[in-house]
């Protein structure tokens, strides 16, 4: 499974950002998918998760209500909606799948930089 992350940037505290994450090669072996995030010097975060077949999903403390994980099953692609974004979601965020236990793949991450 190969996972293609796309969408960050550069934007103002109080703004968005939609991420997407195109998954391809054997999808069927995934369960689920999520997003996580690094931050210089610290440890990894999880971020949000949601499987492919029930939509169900979970989010971080630090993020819900701000960010909408979502999934197209038809282009095996997800998506994270980052609203509100505060200078501590400064990040490079990686998406991630694997099964109901573990996360077997990561994709190359894209760097989110919110300016206060």
């Amino acid at each position: 499974v190969q996972l293609q992350a796309s969408g960050g940037g550069l934007v103002q505290a109080g703004g968005s950002l939609r991420l997407s994450c195109a998954a391809s090669g054997r999808t069927f072996s995934t369960y689920r998918m999520g997003w996580f995030r690094q931050a210089p010097g610290k440890e990894r975060e999880f971020v949000a998760n949601i499987y492919w077949i029930s939509g169900r999903t979970s989010y971080g403390d630090s993020v819900k209500g701000r960010f909408t994980i979502s999934r197209d099953n038809a282009k095996n692609t997800i998506y994270l909606e980052m609203n509100s974004l505060k200078p501590e979601d400064t990040a490079v965020y990686y998406c991630a799948g694997g099964s109901t236990t573990k996360y077997e793949y990561w994709g190359q991450g894209t760097q989110v930089t919110v300016s206060s």
